[in-house]
């Protein structure tokens, strides 16, 4: 017996046409929050939009939402092309210290987040790319627990002799960064100076 989805969805009445305008803005941000709750990757526009009726602005329900938890422990943030629910950083300790939330934490040295710097911006990029940038080999275990942490993934192979695998960023390493897009990463020199990544 299969056990797909191959019923169809429910109906969900987006415009709530019965509720009065208050009511009918406060069920859609319920709405997107359930959603972002649910969700363990960031949640896009689109989507969103797909759950509230055509006159409501998601910008603006998650605004409102955003408002309505401030004070709260948790907030959302505008990560990797959408939104999602996020710890305040002020509660990292407390969860360190009572939740299971050892396979979460990524545990990167360093070294490890200025690799993950320099594919950032040269992505993509080959093993070769990175040694010379750091002046030794990567090391594949390195590389492994990158890709085991969903930080980077295989990118175009390159276009010469043996055509290498190349190296790119994913939206897991956007969010685990708290970054939007890859235009938000910090300014070259910058991290230079901090000595987490090679000048170019």
């Amino acid at each position: 017996m299969s056990v797909t989805k191959d019923r169809p969805e429910p109906e969900l009445d987006l415009e709530l046409a019965d509720l009065p305008p208050e009511l009918r803005w406060r069920e859609w941000m319920r709405r997107v929050e359930a959603v972002l709750f649910a969700s363990a990757s960031p949640v896009p526009r689109e989507d969103l939009a797909r759950v509230v009726g055509q006159a409501a602005s998601v910008d603006l329900l998650v605004e409102d939402l955003a408002a309505d938890l401030q004070g709260r422990a948790f907030e959302i943030a505008q990560v990797a092309g959408g939104w999602m629910f996020r710890t305040r950083t002020a509660y990292a300790p407390a969860i360190r210290i009572a939740a299971d939330v050892g396979d979460q934490l990524l545990d990167l040295n360093e070294f490890d987040v200025a690799v993950l710097a320099a594919i950032a911006y040269h992505q993509p990029i080959t093993r070769d790319g990175l040694k010379d940038i750091f002046g030794k080999e990567i090391s594949r275990d390195l590389v492994g627990r990158l890709h085991a942490h969903g930080l980077i993934a295989t990118g175009p192979r390159a276009p010469r002799r043996g055509a290498p695998y190349t190296f790119v960023t994913t939206d897991a390493f956007l969010a685990a960064f708290g970054i939007e897009s890859l235009r938000d990463l910090p300014d070259r020199e910058q991290l230079g100076d901090a000595g987490l990544a090679a000048r170019p």
